[in-house]
């Protein structure tokens, strides 16, 4: 048998194994040889019990932390479970399920499948997954199997309207549009009506599409047969646009206030304008070059002197009559934006232009006129501003028929006049024809021009005032309606 001891110097318990004699060795080490042997090792304790708890939390950890970065589960966008996934993935998901989605066209489409993708379909796929995750995050539990998110699907019209045409060309006759033109005849604009065409409503598809995806179908049939398609470009807006043409026409020109100086003929103005549709909208533009011609002659249209003005008035200062119109002086001032801007204008609508003018105001020289009659004299005198204009003998109502005396106003004026009765056997027993130059100031009573008699100074009328026939004009044409009569003797 043999003995351990243990062995010196070491970090764990050794023993010298000795040749069996039934005792130990006395002999220290350094003596004599010695053969070493590890000492058993003490047994280790198990902690399995432990390792599952720390596995259990990890998982517990994982899972909460997932639970901040997903989806609730039960969420659907489009028809597509979302569930489980990050925004990124869900919005990945919707799409890819869009695109892959089959349509098969019935009708006049005999059967022919094609795709989301071929369509250009779409939804806001990531804006609505991130508002699913803000609104329905996995940690949420109230959140779980929650309502479908509706998520209304859009073509990309220039690809569904391709895509549609290349498989079914004989549903399609493109429409006309409407357009307007400009009637040199008739000086306005007129419309050319729409022609309808025919087509497939890639609207229409595009609910068919959203329909099917909600119930998460990945196919649907749609059918492909003509039906009618109106132009870009209806007969009711190009008509919108002539109404809007012509009245800009009416009233089309270059002003100075409220007066339109310089009018704007309207098959010029039609030479200015271009009307093209923009967008499926007729849109009008004009150029700055050809407005630039009627530009350059505004300075001898517009420029002129001041004109002053004459009015005849009563003692009151009321205007009876102008006989001058005043005209304020003007001159234009700097043209050389005028062509441009008027362009842009004409471009939104607006007809009229305001030039730049410095304007000079006219005066007013005022007129008051009256007329004399002096009975005692047989005589009436013309005034101005209290100045003698004119003076005639005259003729008025003899004895019995006297002429009334008064201040009285002129109230009508005829160039001629029958006077009287044909027949002189009833009243008032005379009959004048064709007297000239009638100005009635008192009733039946006026001055006019006498042909008949030149007994000038001399009682001979009914009670009117005669007058020559050259003096009766001169009043007709001097005097006005208002202007004031004092007979008086």
């Amino acid at each position: 048998m043999t003995d351990l001891i243990s062995g010196p110097g070491t970090d764990q318990n050794t023993t010298r194994v000795l040749p069996v004699t039934g005792s130990v060795d006395p002999t220290p080490p350094g003596d004599q040889p010695l053969e070493w042997a590890p000492i058993e090792p003490a047994p280790k304790k198990r902690r399995v019990g432990l390792w599952v708890g720390l596995a259990a939390g990890a998982l517990l950890l994982a899972a909460a932390g997932a639970s901040t970065i997903l989806i609730a589960p039960g969420t659907t966008i489009a028809g597509v479970p979302v569930g489980w996934m990050t925004p990124a993935m869900a919005a990945e998901a919707v799409s890819a399920r869009l695109a892959a989605t089959e349509v098969e066209l019935t009708g006049a489409g005999d059967g022919t499948v094609i795709t989301g993708a071929d369509l250009g379909a779409s939804v806001e796929a990531t804006e609505l997954a991130e508002k699913a995750f803000a609104d329905r995050p996995m940690w949420n539990l109230g959140t779980w199997m929650g309502d479908p998110i509706a998520a209304p699907v859009a073509l990309d019209p220039e690809a569904a309207e391709r895509t549609l045409k290349s498989a079914v060309p004989g549903s399609y006759i493109d429409p006309v549009d409407a357009s307007v033109v400009f009637d040199a005849a008739g000086g306005s604009y007129t419309v050319t009506p729409a022609e309808p065409g025919s087509g497939i409503s890639v609207d229409e598809l595009a609910t068919a599409f959203t329909a099917a995806s909600e119930k998460g179908d990945t196919s649907f049939a749609f059918s492909a047969d003509a039906a009618p398609v109106e132009a870009d470009i209806t007969t009711e807006e190009a008509t919108a646009t002539v109404d809007q043409l012509n009245g800009m026409l009416s009233t089309m020109g270059f002003y100075v206030g409220e007066e339109r100086t310089v009018p704007v003929a309207p098959a010029v103005a039609a030479s200015w304008l271009t009307v093209e549709p923009v967008d499926g909208e007729l849109k009008f533009s004009a150029d700055p070059t050809a407005i630039q011609a009627v530009v350059d002659t505004l300075p001898q249209l517009v420029n002129r002197e001041v004109v002053n003005a004459t009015t005849i008035v009563d003692s009151a200062g009321t205007v009876l009559k102008a006989l001058t119109e005043g005209k304020d002086g003007r001159v234009l001032g700097d043209t050389s934006d005028v062509a441009s801007e008027f362009a842009e204008k004409l471009g939104g609508g607006e007809a009229a232009f305001q030039l730049p003018v410095t304007s000079t105001p006219f005066e007013t020289t005022a007129l008051f006129r009256r007329i004399e009659v002096d009975l005692s004299e047989q005589r009436t005198y013309l005034y101005e501003n209290e100045k003698l204009v004119k003076s005639w003998a005259i003729s008025s109502g003899k004895f019995g028929s006297d002429t009334d005396q008064g201040r009285f106003k002129i109230y009508a004026q005829l160039r001629s006049q029958n006077m009287g009765r044909p027949d002189t056997t009833k009243a008032p027993f005379y009959y004048t024809p064709n007297v000239p130059y009638v100005s009635y100031y008192n009733g039946d009573e006026a001055l006019h021009g006498a042909y008949w008699h030149s007994n000038w100074g001399t009682r001979m009328s009914h009670g009117c005032v005669n007058m020559p026939v050259d003096a009766a004009k001169y009043v007709f044409d001097w005097a006005t309606k208002g202007t004031e009569v004092w007979v008086h003797s």
